[in-house]
C-alpha cells in the first residue's frame, strides 16, 4: 500500500517524495524488524540501510550525470575524487539486491567498504552488525532491502534539500518514543532544544559546543535557526554555506554514530564530532588547553552516579575550581565543564534536574560560587514528563560570562512548569509557550505568577538556593468577596430556604404526619 502509493505520487510528480511519504515508509521498515529485535535496537539497522541507500542513490545520480558530461565511464564510476562520497562497487545497493544468503556479512563488508573509501566516516558504519544470524535472519534482511530498495533517494527525487534530513531527525523522535527511558540517552525533544538555541541566539562565525552531543540536535538546531534568520533578512538560506563550527562529543560509540549520520544527512560534513566521555577524557583541545567556544548547549544525563570524581581530583583542565561534585551526583560537573570551554563572551543553555537548585553540600558551595562569580543569569523551570527516561521536571540553568549592566547582580526566574500540552506519553512545549518564555527571557521581566527578576542580596539571604517557587509566587490569588452582594446573597437564599420550608410543612400535614 505504502509503495503503491509512493509509485503513483512519483508518476504525478516526476519522481518527486514529500515528507510524509518518506516517514511513513521509513517508519514502515521497524515493522519488518519487529518480533526479530528489542525495539531499542531498531535505530542501528535502519539508520544503517538508509544512510548505505541515501549514499548510493546520490553517487549513481552523480556518475549517471558525469559521465554524458564527459563521456568518460571510468572517470564517472571509478574516480574517487569526483564525488563527495565514492561508494565502491561491493557497496552498490544493485549488488546488494541479488545477494539471496548470507545476507548480513554482505552488509558488513558493504559498511567497511564504504567506511575506507571516505575518510570522514571512519568508524561510523563498522560498529553496525549485521551479520548476527541469531537476531537478523537472511529473510528479514532480504525484505529490509527490498523495502529500502523501493525508495529514490538521490537528490532530484527528493521534493527539497531539508527532506531527508528532516526524515532522520522524525525517525530518531520516533525511536526514541519507542525505546522509551532508554530514548534519553541520545535524544532530546525538539522544542526543547529549539528554546534553548532561540534563547542563546547564535550568530555566523561562532563556536558552537555540545559535550553530551546525543543524536546532534542542538548543533542541527543551531542551523535551522540560522537559516530562518537568513530568510528573514531576504537572504539565499543555503548560499554561501553558512559559516560555523560545529563540535561536540558523546561517550556512546553507537550515539555518536547516529549523530555523525545525521548531520551528514543535513549537509553538515565538516561539524567536528568526537568520540570519547567529555569529563574523564575531553577530545576537543586547543594545544594543551580547552577549545574555547562563544555557544555551549546541552542536555547531560541527570545525576549521573559513575560521573568521573577520581580523575577530577587531579584535573589538568582545572575544570572543577569551584569545587569538585559529590561522587553520586555529576550535575556541576558537566556545568563547570562547559563554563570552562566558554570564551570571555560566552554563554551557556543546559538541562539540569531541579536538585541542583537547592541541594546543599559541595553542590551548594559550587552553586554560591557562580553566583558570587554574577554568571548565572536565568533559571527557567520547565513541565514534567518532558524528557525520555524521566517523569520529573527538568529546568534550564542559563550562564553568560558577559552580563549587559542592567542584568548584572541579579538572576531571572521563570516559572514555566503548568504550561503546555499534554500527550499520552511525554508532554511538549507549544510554540506559544516558547514565545512566552523567549519574550520574558528577552525582556528580563516580571509577569505576574510567571517570572521575577531578583536581586542577588535576596538570594544571598536564602543562602543561594535557587528553587523558583521561593522567588516566584504561583498561588492564585484568593477571590475578593464584595460584603455587600455576599449578603444580599444570604438574604435571598434564607427566603427561598423559607418557602420551601413552607411547601415541605403543607405536604406533611396533608399527609396527616404534621406537627400537632
Amino acid at each position: 500500500m505504502v509503495q503503491s502509493s509512493i509509485e503513483e505520487h512519483n508518476q504525478k510528480t516526476n519522481n518527486k517524495i514529500t515528507q510524509q511519504q518518506l516517514e511513513t515508509h521509513l517508519w514502515t521498515s521497524a515493522d519488518i524488524l519487529r518480533g526479530s529485535i528489542d525495539s531499542s535496537d531498531y535505530k542501528h539497522y535502519i539508520f544503517g540501510l538508509l544512510f548505505l541507500k541515501r549514499m548510493n542513490d546520490v553517487f549513481i545520480e552523480e556518475a549517471k550525470k558525469l559521465e554524458e558530461k564527459y563521456g568518460d565511464k571510468d572517470l564517472a564510476w571509478n574516480d574517487p575524487d569526483q564525488h563527495q562520497f565514492f561508494v565502491p562497487e561491493g557497496s552498490r545497493w544493485s549488488k546488494l539486491q541479488k545477494v539471496t544468503s548470507d545476507i548480513g556479512n554482505d552488509l558488513d563488508v558493504a559498511m567497511a567498504a564504504l567506511e575506507d573509501a571516505n575518510s570522514n566516516l571512519e568508524g561510523v558504519l563498522r560498529n553496525i552488525v549485521f551479520n548476527d544470524k541469531d537476531k537478523l535472519k537472511d529473510k528479514t534482511l532480504a525484505s529490509l532491502i527490498r523495502h529500502y530498495g523501493k525508495l529514490p533517494l538521490g537528490n532530484d527525487n527528493l521534493s527539497d534539500p531539508d527532506i531527508l534530513g528532516r526524515a532522520y531527525e522524525y525517525l530518531i523522535a520516533q525511536f526514541a518514543d519507542d525505546a522509551g527511558k532508554k530514548g534519553g540517552e541520545f535524544y532530546t525533544p525538539k522544542e526543547v532544544v529549539e528554546l534553548i538555541v532561540r534563547i542563546l541566539k547564535p550568530q555566523e562565525g561562532m563556536r558552537i559546543n555540545d559535550p553530551t552531543v546525543g543524536s546532534g540536535g542542538f548543533l542541527i538546531n543551531t542551523i535551522h535557526y540560522l537559516r530562518k534568520l537568513r530568510e528573514q533578512a531576504g537572504k539565499d538560506p543555503r548560499n554561501p554555506p553558512i559559516d560555523i563550527t560545529l563540535t561536540g562529543q558523546d561517550k556512546n560509540v553507537n550515539t555518536w554514530s547516529i549523530c555523525k549520520m545525521n548531520l551528514l544527512l543535513h549537509g553538515l560534513p565538516d561539524a567536528r564530532i568526537e568520540k570519547g566521555d567529555s569529563i574523564r577524557d575531553p577530545q576537543l583541545i586547543e594545544g594543551d588547553q580547552l577549545m574555547k567556544f562563544d555557544r555551549v548547549m546541552a542536555n547531560p544525563p541527570f545525576s549521573l552516579k559513575n560521573w568521573g570524581h577520581e580523575e577530577a581530583q587531579s584535573d589538568p583542565f582545572n575544570r572543577f575550581k569551584y569545587g569538585i561534585p559529590p561522587k553520586s551526583y555529576g550535575d556541576f560537573a558537566f556545568v563547570q565543564h562547559m563554563y570552562a570551554t566558554l570564551n570571555q563572551q560566552g554563554e551557556l543553555g543546559v538541562v539540569m534536574p531541579h536538585g541542583v537548585l537547592f541541594r546543599g553540600g559541595a553542590e551548594g558551595r559550587i552553586r554560591k560560587a557562580l553566583l558570587e562569580e554574577d554568571v548565572i543569569e536565568a533559571v527557567i523551570g520547565l513541565p514534567a514528563n518532558l524528557f525520555y527516561g524521566t517523569g520529573i521536571p527538568g529546568s534550564i540553568l542559563l550562564i553568560n560570562k558577559n552580563k549587559v549592566a542592567s542584568r548584572k547582580n541579579k538572576v531571572l526566574f521563570i516559572h514555566a512548569a503548568d504550561e503546555y500540552d499534554a500527550g499520552k506519553a511525554q508532554n511538549f512545549l507549544r510554540e506559544e509557550d516558547i514565545v512566552k518564555i523567549v519574550d520574558v527571557f528577552n525582556e528580563y521581566k516580571d509577569l505576574e505568577r510567571y517570572s521575577r527578576v531578583v536581586d542577588m542580596e535576596e538570594i544571598e539571604e536564602n543562602d543561594y538556593v535557587l528553587n523558583i517557587t521561593r522567588y516566584v509566587d504561583t498561588s492564585e490569588p484568593e477571590e475578593e468577596i464584595d460584603l455587600e452582594v455576599a449578603v444580599k446573597e444570604w438574604r435571598e437564599a434564607m427566603k427561598e430556604r423559607d418557602k420551601a420550608t413552607e411547601v415541605i410543612e403543607k405536604y406533611l400535614e396533608e399527609l396527616g404526619i404534621g406537627n400537632k
